[in-house]
């Protein structure tokens, strides 16, 4: 492992390892290939962090995030001032399409749900707040790593999960950094296998008043 960033090594070694705990989990192998940690230390650690419901045990033995950091990162969100901006905007925009509505940030490999308004029909995409989600499936992990295109959104079709499609654009600051990622998601049935003919341009004009109502542009 890397010198300590914080100058207290054991929590340093923690955070390393909930970091090395993607999407898909970890077994033990992995988590001391990602951490450098040695074998018994990450165990340990590991351990430690299931006792405190930090980290939990899969059906097939890996680590993955556990619980409480749901419940962590919902706390986490609600107080976040982008998602408090957001709120209007992503109720108008859920309303005028019928679909669930979510905004995204970007923190390090991953993309965490930091709003999030369900669709009212039974069948729906449901992403909590909170979330943690990969950045290389759907359009809301593209459009945090720059993908996006002339049209200014971002679509995706059972790339994330199957029979679910989305539609993703970016809020932009007034250096047009890519700050956060607006989306609408639901049932490949309903938006169709070209979601952004469907709600590109709800999603990009949602994009824009949220950053207008945050004050970055």
């Amino acid at each position: 492992m890397e010198q300590s960033v914080s100058g207290v090594g054991v929590i340093d070694k923690t955070i390393a390892v909930l970091a090395a705990v993607d999407p898909n989990g970890a077994n033990l192998g992995e988590l001391v290939e990602r951490t450098g940690l040695s074998r018994a230390t990450a165990h340990r650690l590991a351990s430690a962090l299931e006792l405190h419901g930090l980290l939990r045990r899969s059906v097939d033995g890996r680590f993955a995030l556990g619980p409480r950091l749901v419940a962590l990162g919902s706390s986490a969100a609600a107080g976040w001032p982008l998602a408090d901006a957001a709120r209007a905007a992503l109720a108008e925009l859920r309303d005028a399409t019928g679909e669930s509505a979510q905004l995204y940030v970007r923190d390090g490999d991953v993309r965490v749900c930091v709003a999030s308004l369900q669709s009212p029909h039974g069948l729906r995409t449901i992403v909590s707040t909170g979330a943690v989600l990969a950045l290389d499936q759907g359009s809301g992990g593209r459009v945090l790593t720059g993908e996006v295109g002339a049209e200014g959104w971002v679509a995706s079709v059972a790339e994330r999960e199957a029979g679910v499609a989305s539609v993703s654009a970016p809020v932009l600051d007034r250096n047009d950094a890519v700050i956060a990622a607006v989306s609408v998601s639901g049932p490949i049935e309903r938006l169709t296998d070209t979601p952004g003919g469907v709600h590109g341009a709800a999603v990009v004009a949602a994009a824009a008043r949220i950053a207008q109502e945050a004050g970055i542009v």
